[in-house]
């Protein structure tokens, strides 16, 4: 038996990296898996990859700054399955310079993705979650959220900051509903968000020299991480970050 058998997941930002490998997982421990992205034609690439591998799962376009696509994507789950167990806010974007470059465009765009988004799909999973007798809400924030770095854009540290927090929030809020809500923190992780730090040795070099295990993480690391607190495995846990940086934040 899988452990997350009979479980129904929505999962964003699942069409590549990460978030195409949690989908995956899931469908490999039981789960079934509305995988959500933008980007179609790999998203539908995951549903079959997972379908062709025996799991269950279907494809749903997903603009996570947009509300009547979250409240599809909740639809769907509800009528295919008809309920709806986990959230994972796993979509988001990595981009700006300085606080001086960093324009007022950039940081709107920035905050909609990786902090409207987790706020927009919890708010519309919540209702759900509770039809269902509870659920689990993993958002994935960073590092970056945790402390300052040099090697990440402000706006990119307010926007995981801010999911940190909004995290302890719900989980607080919705205890009574049987609802957990946890952060996970990764730190450099080989993924095609950093495909322009891998693709440059220097660059590359300069962020397996920060991690005390030397080596950059995989969306394995990660994907292990979020399963757990998916599971019944960790029903005793909630409003926790859980980091997996290869040591970086211990120094």
């Amino acid at each position: 038996m899988g452990r997350l058998e009979g479980k129904v997941a929505i999962i964003t930002g699942a069409a590549r990296g990460q978030g195409a490998l949690e989908s995956e997982l899931f469908a490999k421990e039981g789960a079934k898996v509305v995988i959500c992205d933008v980007l179609d034609q790999e998203g539908k690439d995951v549903e079959a990859k997972v379908q062709a591998s025996g799991g269950d799962a279907v494809f749903s376009h997903l603009d996570v700054t947009r509300d009547d696509d979250w409240q599809k994507a909740i639809d769907l789950a509800e009528s295919r399955w008809g309920k709806l167990d986990i959230l994972v806010n796993n979509a988001g974007i990595a981009r700006g310079g300085s606080i001086e470059e960093t324009s007022e465009e950039l940081w709107d765009e920035v905050l909609a993705v990786n902090t409207k988004g987790v706020f927009l799909g919890t708010r519309r999973a919540i209702p759900a979650m509770r039809r269902a007798g509870g659920g689990s809400i993993i958002n994935v924030s960073s590092i970056a959220g945790i402390l300052g770095r040099k090697l990440a854009p402000a706006v990119y540290s307010a926007s995981k900051g801010a999911v940190r927090v909004f995290t302890k929030s719900t989980a607080i809020q919705h205890a009574e509903d049987r609802i957990r809500c946890n952060s996970i923190h990764p730190g450099p992780i080989d993924t095609p968000m950093l495909a322009g730090i891998t693709s440059n040795p220097a660059m590359l070099q300069e962020r397996t020299d920060e991690v005390p295990l030397g080596r950059l993480g995989s969306s394995e690391d990660v994907a292990f991480g979020v399963l757990y607190l998916a599971s019944d495995e960790s029903s005793w846990i909630t409003g926790i970050e859980l980091i997996i940086d290869g040591g970086i934040t211990a120094m």
